[in-house]
């Protein structure tokens, strides 16, 4: 190990089998983390080829379990958000290409930071539940075509020991291991289609596009080397996504999606991610053609259908899919109003995704408790004009006092002008694998 953390100090290549030693003598615990910590730095001075940040993804991936998803017929597909504020999208997602015809395979985590992740917010569904074992797994997605479940602890494990070690060293904000660490789970849970949703923006983790774009081109790489037909769409988190920032009020706001009323932001991700599912599993000839068969399955209502039957294949109450009253609600509803007149210039995302973790809605640490009633309703998003004392946003808190405390969070989270902004769109850019060759010769 001293001479592979000298050899990429110095800038040279690692091998693929130099890459699979490292791997495999991590996660048996025969390299200590110190000597890892070292190698992790020296990747993020020095980088890592396409080849070898392909090696390094597939090293990941075999250091544990991989499904086997080839007994269910046809092309199975995957999606992957990188986060954001507000993001419900898979709560859409899912039902409507599962209605049309193409399971969807999806591990998801717990949210860390703003809200809750996809697990946590479908566990606002009373006796729903994210722990399948494997076999419960497939025959989900064989019987209605959907099934979410929590990631297993053998599933990519050097990627979980890994990330604990960058979390710690400020090695976590380095390209290759950033979509190393994303594909090796991706890969490992079996998909034939793997479609990425990466944020950029204020709420996103990549803040720049070109950064976001470089980390789209880097998985998309991976995955079409790897042999998955893989895209990615660059969506906006300059202002969160949709209205409803929370985990029930996003499962309400996902609901109303599926019935047809979905924020025209939140959709033009929904349509975008699934148009590029569509068209890599050949269903679709182009997207029109694609967006087309997905607004009728949302208006046929069969979408939210298959999302009830999904809710209760996983042992939730299915009910609350129709009369979504029942969801459970925070006991304090306060606006937030304007101070001033004009148009919504802009809405920090980061700012309304750290009031919401302020209400209990988010996660400071892993073992953090959630309160999957609070949140936080944007009445008002960028291009609308607002008057003096009209609500620009609602809070929705089960302590009064602290959600009087972060109204002023809200409120300076807004840019209101004399003028309304340019509409910069929500989909920033799609890419995909085509034309992608095998060459190793750029660094990440």
């Amino acid at each position: 190990m001293y001479d592979l953390i000298e050899k990429k100090k110095e800038g040279r290549i690692l091998t693929e089998e130099e890459i699979r030693w490292m791997i495999d003598g991590y996660v048996r615990g025969e390299i200590p983390d110190y000597q890892m910590s070292a190698m992790m730095m020296a990747i993020c001075f020095q980088g890592l080829n396409e080849k070898e940040t392909l090696d390094l993804t597939l090293s990941m991936r075999d250091s544990g379990d991989c499904l086997d998803l080839s007994e269910i017929p046809g092309k199975k597909a995957d999606k992957h958000s990188t986060g954001g504020v507000g993001d419900k999208t898979s709560l859409v997602l899912a039902p409507v290409i599962a209605s049309l015809g193409i399971p969807m395979a999806k591990m998801s985590g717990r949210g860390l930071g703003h809200t809750g992740g996809t697990i946590d917010k479908l566990e606002c569904f009373p006796g729903f539940t994210t722990g399948l074992n494997e076999e419960k797994f497939m025959e989900n997605i064989k019987n209605i075509g959907i099934a979410i479940a929590g990631q297993t602890a053998n599933l990519a494990p050097a990627d979980k020991k890994l990330y604990a070690l960058r979390d710690v060293t400020a090695t976590v904000n380095q390209m290759s291991l950033i979509a190393g660490s994303i594909m090796s789970k991706k890969l490992a849970a079996g998909s034939d289609i793997i479609v990425l949703d990466v944020k950029t923006g204020s709420g996103a983790f990549m803040k720049r596009l070109e950064d976001a774009k470089k980390l789209a081109e880097t998985m998309v790489s991976i995955g079409t080397m790897a042999g998955k037909k893989t895209a990615a769409v660059i969506t906006d988190m300059d202002q969160p996504l949709g209205n409803a920032v929370g985990n029930s009020i996003e499962v309400i706001e996902a609901i109303e999606a599926l019935s047809g009323k979905g924020p025209a932001d939140f959709m033009q991700v929904v349509s975008a991610l699934g148009s590029k599912i569509l068209m890599l599993a050949e269903r679709a000839a182009d997207e029109a053609e694609a967006e087309d068969m997905i607004c009728r399955c949302i208006k046929s209502g069969a979408a939210k259908k298959k999302f009830a039957e999904f809710v209760e294949a996983q042992g939730g109450d299915a009910s609350y899919v129709w009369d979504t009253d029942q969801f459970k609600k925070a006991e304090y509803k306060i606006e937030v109003l304007s101070e001033k007149e004009g148009f919504i210039q802009k809405i920090d995302a980061a700012s309304i995704g750290r009031a919401c973790m302020a209400l209990g809605g988010g996660r400071e640490r892993k073992d953090s408790a959630i309160d999957l009633s609070v949140g936080i309703y944007l009445c008002k998003k960028r291009g609308d004009f607002v008057k003096k004392k009209e609500p620009l946003a609602v809070i929705y808190a089960s302590d009064r006092e602290r959600g009087e405390e972060e109204k002023e969070r809200v409120r300076n989270a807004y840019t209101i002008g004399a003028v309304c902004p340019d509409e910069s769109g929500t989909i920033k850019a799609v890419i995909d694998g085509i034309g992608m060759n095998n060459a190793n010769s750029f660094y990440i």
